[in-house]
C-alpha cells in the first residue's frame, strides 16, 4: 500500500500542483443556476467533480458549505466524495476537526477509515490542543495510506496574535506558534524518504517568515495553499512565497474559478494549471 505522501507525489507528477476548492456558497449555487439547498449542493459538486476531472489531481470539498444543510448535506457531500474518489481525484475534505482522545479519533475515523461513507484521502485538522493529541488520527492516517493537513498560518487576518505568538515553555520554548506546528509536523515525517504523508496548512496571502516559519523545516512535509485567487494570492506569486519548498505545495483555487460558471470554470481551471505548471519545478 501506497502512502498518502507517496499518492500526493504521483499526482504532482501526473497531474500538477492545483486543486479546485468545491465551495457551494450561495452565491454561486445562484450562478450556476441550481438551488440553495442539499439538492442544488450535491449537483454544484458532481459539476466540479466533472470540472476537475482530467485538467487537475486534487480537490478540496469544504464540508461547512454541506454541512449546512444537515443531514441532507451529508448525503449529498457523500455523493460528492465517492464521485471524485470515483474520478481517480485524489479528495482532502476540508473539516477542520480538532479535539482530544477518542473524540478527535471518531473525527478521524469518519473521514479516513477506507469503506466509510465519507471517506476522503486526508483531511484538514485543528491542533489547538496541541499536536499530540492529533496521535490516533496520524496512526489512522499511516495506516490506511490516508493523510492530515494540520492548520498552522491561516490567511485570515484574525489568526495573526494568536498563531505568531512565542511560546515560553516545553521542547518549542521561542518558537511562535505556527512554527512549532510546522516543526512537530516534520518531526512526524523524518523518517519518510519522500514526501511525509502529515502536512500543514499555510495560507498563500501570509508571509512564513513574519510566522517565524523556515522553509528548512518543510522539506518533507505537504503544503496545502488556500489563499490563491479570490482571496488575493495570484499563482504566479507561488514561487516567491514558498521558495525552496514551492515543489510541495498544494495550491488550491476556489470562487476565482467557479466564478466563471459551469461553462467556464474548466477553461479557467486550465488556464491557471498551465500557468502553475510553468512557474514550478520540483
Amino acid at each position: 500500500m501506497l502512502s498518502f505522501g507517496e499518492r500526493l507525489d504521483a499526482v504532482f507528477t501526473t497531474s500538477g500542483r492545483l486543486c479546485l476548492g468545491i465551495d457551494p456558497h450561495a452565491f454561486l449555487l445562484d450562478e450556476w443556476s441550481l438551488p440553495d439547498s442539499a439538492a442544488g449542493a450535491r449537483e454544484f459538486g458532481l459539476r466540479c467533480v466533472d470540472v476537475a476531472a482530467g485538467v487537475v489531481g486534487i480537490v478540496k470539498p469544504q464540508v461547512a458549505f454541506f454541512e449546512r444543510f444537515g443531514s441532507k448535506g451529508f448525503v449529498a457531500l457523500e455523493a460528492v466524495l465517492a464521485a471524485a474518489r470515483g474520478a481517480g481525484l485524489l479528495v482532502i475534505a476540508d473539516a477542520k476537526r480538532g479535539d482530544v482522545g477518542s473524540t478527535v479519533a471518531a473525527y478521524g475515523a469518519a473521514w479516513l477509515t477506507p469503506g466509510s461513507a465519507l471517506e476522503a484521502d486526508a483531511m484538514t485538522l485543528a491542533a489547538y490542543q496541541g499536536v499530540g493529541s492529533l496521535t490516533d488520527v496520524i496512526d489512522l492516517a499511516n495506516a490506511g495510506g490516508k493523510g492530515l493537513f494540520v492548520l498552522a498560518a491561516t490567511s485570515n487576518p484574525e489568526s495573526v496574535d494568536t498563531q505568531t505568538a512565542v511560546l515560553g515553555r516545553g521542547e518549542y520554548r521561542g518558537r511562535t506558534v505556527a512554527a512549532s506546528i510546522v516543526e512537530e509536523v516534520q518531526s512526524l515525517n523524518s523518517s519518510t524518504p519522500g514526501l511525509g504523508s502529515i502536512g500543514v496548512v499555510i495560507g498563500a496571502t501570509v508571509r512564513s517568515a513574519d510566522y517565524g516559519i523556515d522553509a528548512s523545516s518543510l522539506s518533507k512535509t505537504p503544503v496545502l495553499a488556500p489563499g490563491f485567487g479570490e482571496q488575493g494570492a495570484l499563482i504566479t506569486e507561488l514561487p516567491a512565497l514558498f521558495g525552496l519548498v514551492s515543489g510541495n505545495v498544494i495550491a488550491n483555487l476556489g470562487r476565482s474559478v467557479l466564478r466563471a460558471g459551469p461553462d467556464g470554470a474548466r477553461t479557467e481551471l486550465s488556464s491557471q494549471a498551465a500557468i502553475l505548471a510553468s512557474g514550478v519545478a520540483r
